[in-house]
């Protein structure tokens, strides 16, 4: 593995770094984007049951929005539950967007990755081209030990790559597409509630 890495030059260290920062990336992004960690399972049957039995003080809501990105959009809607419906749906869209923002975080930078990694694979590739018909200049094509340091060069910065930005290109595709599935379920749970607590205050402006 040592040898293939110096047959590939010196182009073969940042697409070497592209590979360790796209499995962190893919890595952490696998354990934060878990279902049970963004939409806790029943967290909004849970809050209203606090709502209905008047069981809501700063300490409850401080935690809700502590816990997970859909309790940060909830606690939005319910720091503001006595306000009116347009107040509450425009603090929990402000909210809602700064979680989605956390949510999409080093997704571009993983877009990079698998944007730059064949580009530099492809440098590699020319590099070791241009190596070789220097060789050829310099040696004339009667000596294939002279070429072979070009044309390993070229192959092998280009495979590593391909390597390197096809997961990273998987990985962005499918957290992109994993962060929209949760935002609209996020979106769903705080609509929700926003609607329970605007007809319960009707209720309640109604009976007084």
């Amino acid at each position: 593995m040592v040898e293939i890495v110096k047959a590939g030059g010196w182009l073969m260290a940042p697409i070497i770094l592209c590979a360790i920062l796209s499995l962190g990336i893919i890595l952490e992004r696998f354990w934060t984007l878990q279902q049970k960690r963004v939409i806790p399972r029943d967290l909004t049957g849970k809050v209203w049951g606090w709502v209905e039995q008047n069981a809501l003080d700063h300490k409850r809501i401080q935690t809700l929005h502590q816990g997970s990105p859909l309790g940060q959009i909830l606690a939005a809607g319910l720091i503001n539950r006595n306000q009116e419906r347009s107040v509450m749906k425009d603090s929990v869209e402000d909210t809602g967007r700064h979680v989605v923002h956390e949510l999409e975080r080093y997704l571009d930078t993983l877009g990079t990755v698998a944007a730059i990694s064949p580009l530099l694979g492809l440098l590699g590739t020319v590099i070791g081209m241009v190596k070789v018909f220097t060789a050829i200049t310099t040696h004339g094509v009667g000596n294939p030990s002279v070429l072979a340091g070009g044309i390993a060069e070229a192959l092998i910065t280009t495979a590593a790559g391909l390597t390197v930005a096809i997961p990273a290109l998987i990985g962005y595709r499918y957290y992109r597409n994993r962060v929209d599935t949760l935002v609209v379920d996020m979106e769903k749970e705080a609509i929700k509630l926003v609607e329970a607590l605007h007809r319960r205050q009707g209720k309640e402006t109604g009976v007084g």
